[in-house]
Parts: structure tokens; C-alpha cells; sequence
């Protein structure tokens, strides 16, 4: 079966084709290739669903494909169900290739069924006709991880020279680390807010990360742990929550990763990183409104602004998932 390059636009491709576990460095975006075979083996597995189809490469030699694609929980909120992609089934797959021709790897753009269903990775989040009343509640970043924005990227030398060493093996999701606040309210995944008394507690699916921010009048303690997520105090400004937060442990990605127009952005962060952020629901009462600033002065030369939406979804429950170190390093083909 021939193997069709199409070049198309990055910007045309990028909602359904950009890796929230890694970079999608690794995969030709501005191509895409069409694969026609048989599924020989479906893995429903986290952080990434893997998909191995029995085709033909570009010179009709039998290959066996491995279709990467988007987890359990965005798949199956997109309308995927497992049995639908079982081993045996006719499928054509267009897909990103792999930038070393020599692996058969793709990044999955759709899937075909033989009945003629057409399969996506990443559904738009459905309106809800429900109002939020305040912060709380579960809510969807699918949209806004599409049209987040960032800031100028400012790095210091230390954070320039970082970048340019970074590669794919070093990113900390292959060992099972998340990504830290403020990348992590990007990623494309249901949160969920709790409001307590004297806490907020704010709950993602991705790697079942929670974090707790103090709102009893308490400081950042003087020498305390670092962590992943920080330390976090907040306070209310009238309905807007804003949350304060330190003691971040030293993190690969821990500011921002993804790459545009062949510029890097893997940007880690260290031990004086410092992170505002503020928390609001929209006008409308559909929406919840993040904005967040970030203080690195190891990788920054000017603070580093994002802003990003999440959309109200109150009939959902958060599909939490951990993470398998040997699935998690699989793109690395050790």
C-alpha cells in the first residue's frame, strides 16, 4: 500500500497532533503520511495509547507501524471506546512521521474504521447549558490548551545553554515526574477545585497530581521542603483566587516545554523560581480564567507570562492515571 506525504500547515494540525507528555520534536509536523493495514495490537495505556497497525512503508515493504496518540481519559472523551480498535481491524491511519526514517513511528492525526467512523485524538469540549458560581467544580482544558498563550521567553544564559542541551531522554515524564505549575494548568486534561475552609485543593488527571494551597494566613515556611508543585498560600480578591507559590524543587521542564517554528522551549526551572497565579471565572460563567506569572531568575531574564482557559464541565468526572516508567520511555525505542 503506497505511503502518501502530504505537506500541510503546522497551524492547521497542531490541536490534534501536539504531545502533552513530550515534545513533538521527534515527529515531521508539517507532513503527513497515510498508512493502510490491520491492527495488530491495541495497548490502552497511559500516558499514551499506542496503536500498532500491519502495513507497508513508502517502498511497499511490510512494516509494522507504532501509532502514537493521546491517553485513556482525552481519548475516550473524544468518543473512542476500546473495542472499537481491536486487533484484526481494517483501518487507514494518516499520521505525522517520525523525523528518523528508519522507525516505523507516527504520530496519529485520525483513524479510519472499515464502516466508515473516523476517529480523532482530541475532540473541542462540548458546551454545558450549566453556570458555574465560583471556582469550584470540574472543568476542561482541552480548548484552552489549544489557545493558550505565552509570553516572550526571556532565558538567561544558564536557561539558554539548558535548552539547547536538552534532548528527549531527558525529559521527566520518561521517569514518571510531572510537570510542575504553570505548564501543568495548560496540559489538555479535566481539573477539579475544591474549596475548603482553610484549603483549596485543585486536582488534575494528568499523573493524579494534587495540590493543596493554604488559605489559613500562613507563610511559606523559611527552610521547608522543596517539591514538584511548590509550597502554595492564597488568598481571595473578591471572587479571584490568587495563588502564591515557592519552594519548587530544581525541575528539567519545570517552565514550559514544547517547540514552534524550530525554536526550543524546554525551560527548567530552579530553586528561587517564584509563581503568581489567579484564578477567575469568566463573565459568562462558562469558563474559568487562568492567568500566571513566573519569576526564575537561574532562567530568566524577565518574568514569563501564560494565560489559559478552562471550560466549565460539570457533568464529568476526572479519569485519574498514573504512570508506567517502561510504557512512558517507549518513543525513546531503548
Amino acid at each position: 500500500m503506497k505511503q502518501l506525504r502530504s505537506a500541510i500547515a503546522l497551524a492547521s494540525i497542531l490541536t490534534m497532533t501536539v504531545s502533552a507528555h513530550h515534545s513533538p520534536a521527534a515527529f515531521d509536523v508539517n507532513t503527513q503520511i497515510t498508512i493502510q493495514g490491520t491492527i495488530a495490537r491495541l495497548d490502552w495505556t497511559n500516558p499514551h495509547v499506542y496503536i500498532y497497525v500491519d502495513g507497508t512503508d513508502g517502498a511497499g515493504r511490510k512494516a509494522q507501524w507504532m501509532i502514537e496518540t493521546d491517553p485513556v481519559p482525552i481519548l475516550t472523551r473524544s468518543g473512542w471506546r476500546r473495542e472499537q480498535v481491536a486487533a484484526g481491524s481494517m483501518v487507514t491511519v494518516r499520521a505525522n512521521p517520525d523525523r528518523n526514517p528508519q522507525r516505523y513511528h507516527a504520530l496519529l492525526v485520525s483513524l479510519a474504521l472499515g464502516n466508515g467512523v473516523v476517529l480523532t485524538p482530541r475532540a473541542p469540549a462540548s458546551a454545558v447549558s450549566a453556570r458555574a458560581t465560583s471556582i469550584a467544580g470540574v472543568w476542561n482544558g482541552i480548548r484552552g490548551f489549544t489557545e493558550r498563550k505565552v509570553g516572550a521567553l526571556k532565558p538567561t544564559p544558564k536557561g539558554l545553554a539548558a535548552m539547547k542541551a536538552y534532548t528527549a531522554a531527558a525529559n521527566p515524564i520518561t521517569n514518571c515526574v510531572p510537570y510542575a505549575a504553570p505548564f501543568l494548568a495548560t496540559l489538555p486534561y479535566l481539573n477539579e477545585i475544591t474549596v475548603q475552609k482553610d484549603r483549596v485543593l485543585i486536582r488534575s488527571e494528568f499523573l493524579n497530581v494534587d495540590r493543596t494551597v493554604w488559605m489559613d494566613g500562613r507563610q511559606h515556611p523559611a527552610n521547608g521542603p522543596r517539591t514538584n508543585q511548590g509550597h502554595s498560600i492564597g488568598h481571595w480578591e473578591g471572587a479571584v483566587l490568587v495563588v502564591d507559590t515557592t519552594l519548587f524543587a530544581d525541575h528539567r521542564l519545570g517552565n514550559y516545554t514544547g517547540s514552534s517554528g524550530g525554536q526550543l522551549r524546554e525551560l527548567p526551572s530552579g530553586p528561587r523560581k517564584h509563581l503568581v497565579e489567579r484564578y477567575q471565572v469568566s463573565d459568562d460563567k462558562t469558563k474559568l480564567l487562568l492567568s500566571e506569572v513566573v519569576e526564575d531568575p537561574d532562567y530568566l531574564e524577565a518574568p514569563l507570562t501564560m494565560n489559559t482557559e478552562w471550560d466549565y464541565a460539570p457533568g464529568q468526572r476526572l479519569i485519574r492515571f498514573g504512570c508506567e516508567p517502561e510504557q512512558a520511555q517507549r518513543y525513546l525505542f531503548k
